[in-house]
């Protein structure tokens, strides 16, 4: 699976960087993507990668603000004509998300040449689509704003051959039960396949935070991840200042990555005040202030392996 950023900018676009828009890959799992906010412009920015929108089937949306949804009208369009057409898709996100879109396309005289499916979300929810577990918690961001964790199955453990060869089981296509089922019946001894397989590997747990200040949820949601994905709109400055405006400055990423016990924070929809040399200068001083925190300050078109 590959995480891709095609917008970091928080609040307005600048001339290095985009406003937020997150993209999923889900390969090998399946052979599709999953779309996170749609920041102005997304439909360009997609262009500049191998994303094809016609294997793009759900799309979750954190909160209604503009820089996080003023793209998703074209980006919708424009599926209609790269490979979408008669491919469902569905759209997630607040209350509202429904009325902006169908009002948006209304007016606009534009038509989609594929089903839609608009689903609002509520705190609380518990998706499973494909096998992945998505809960959805609200954070505090003064407009209803979400969190997504991603829960990925367990990946089965490989096969010992050696055992099985010691069992007097040779390769072949028997071994293909051995992966597929509970007990394999072989010359007439019934085997646990459990017996014949290591550990399954736990599988990844990946959260998209919304805009929001420090709250409960976000370590509920954070808790023991190995990627999570959160905004730090003030990167220096004035603690209070950040959340006056529900937003979260790098010391509260901090602590939230250190509470939570995540593994890795990519820090996304950082304030358009901040040129790239400015986030490269303030990268340095994270690192001395926080050495115990693995982090990334993303920039638009970085892509990352979970």
């Amino acid at each position: 699976m590959e995480i891709t950023f095609l917008g970091t900018s928080a609040g307005l676009p600048t001339k290095e960087r985009n406003t937020q828009t997150i993209i999923l890959s889900l390969a090998p799992i399946d052979n599709t993507f999953w779309l996170f906010d749609a920041g102005e412009a997304c439909q360009h920015q997609i262009l500049h990668t191998n994303i094809k929108l016609g294997k793009l089937d759900n799309i979750f949306i954190t909160h209604l603000h503009g820089d996080h949804i003023f793209g998703l009208p074209g980006l919708l369009t424009s599926r209609s004509f790269q490979g979408g057409e008669n491919k469902p898709l569905t759209l997630y996100g607040p209350a509202g998300i429904k009325t902006y879109i169908e009002t948006t396309l209304s007016i606009s005289g534009s038509h989609l040449n594929y089903p839609i499916e608009i689903v609002e979300i509520e705190d609380g929810d518990v998706l499973h689509i494909n096998q992945i577990k998505v809960t959805i918690k609200k954070l505090n961001h003064g407009i209803d704003s979400f969190g997504y964790r991603l829960q990925f199955p367990d990946t089965q453990g490989n096969l010992l051959s050696d055992k099985l060869i010691h069992s007097g089981i040779m390769p072949g296509p028997i071994y293909q039960r051995f992966k597929t089922q509970q007990t394999v019946d072989f010359e007439g001894v019934i085997y646990e396949t459990k017996d014949y397989r290591l550990p399954d590997k736990p599988g990844k747990v990946v959260v998209i935070f919304g805009d929001t200040m420090p709250c409960e949820t976000e370590i509920e949601l954070a808790q023991s991840a190995d990627v999570i994905v959160h905004e730090s709109t003030y990167l220096d400055g004035d603690l209070d200042l950040s959340h006056k405006y529900y937003h979260s400055h790098i010391d509260d990423v901090a602590k939230l990555v250190s509470e939570s016990k995540v593994k890795k924070v990519l820090i996304n929809h950082v304030s358009n005040r901040y040129n790239l040399e400015d986030i490269a200068r303030l990268k340095e001083m994270i690192q001395i202030t926080y050495p115990e925190m693995n982090f990334e300050i993303v920039k638009d078109f970085d892509s990352f392996e979970i």
